[in-house]
């Protein structure tokens, strides 16, 4: 049982370089354009949705490299608390009636990465270790 512990730290870090990853899509669709964009467009330059999609494009980069973790975290775990309570909430109680369950899961992802840190195969770990 010990022996599999060993690898979470690993694990941690491919979790956080996956959410990241999708999570940063969703900014480039906003921002950028990409996947369709947003409605075949973009958002609107300093609208909630383009503060939104930066906060989603560049937190998201930083989550994939694991630069500044827990703080990024933070602010993205609020981010997503902030988007399912005004987008998707009030349709319905239930992530599942109200489509906001992709929310709830990046919310509380990033809620775990910011506790646990980025995991052994990051900036944050090379920088924790660098020589005085």
């Amino acid at each position: 049982m010990s022996a599999i512990r060993t690898l979470e730290p690993y694990a941690r870090s491919l979790l956080r370089i996956v959410a990241g990853f999708t999570f940063c899509s969703h900014g480039m669709q906003k921002i950028l354009g990409t996947f369709g964009g947003l409605n075949g467009g973009t958002a609107p330059h300093w609208s909630l949705i383009w503060v939104a999609g930066m906060l989603e494009l560049v937190g998201g980069l930083l989550i994939i490299v694991g630069l500044f973790t827990s703080p990024v975290s933070f602010v993205l775990c609020g981010e997503m608390a902030v988007a399912y309570f005004r987008v998707h909430a009030p349709h319905s109680f239930f992530p599942l009636v109200n489509r906001g369950e992709t929310a709830v899961l990046y919310c509380f992802v990033f809620l775990y990465l910011c506790v646990a840190g980025a995991g052994t195969i990051s900036l944050d770990a090379v920088l924790r270790k660098k020589p005085n």
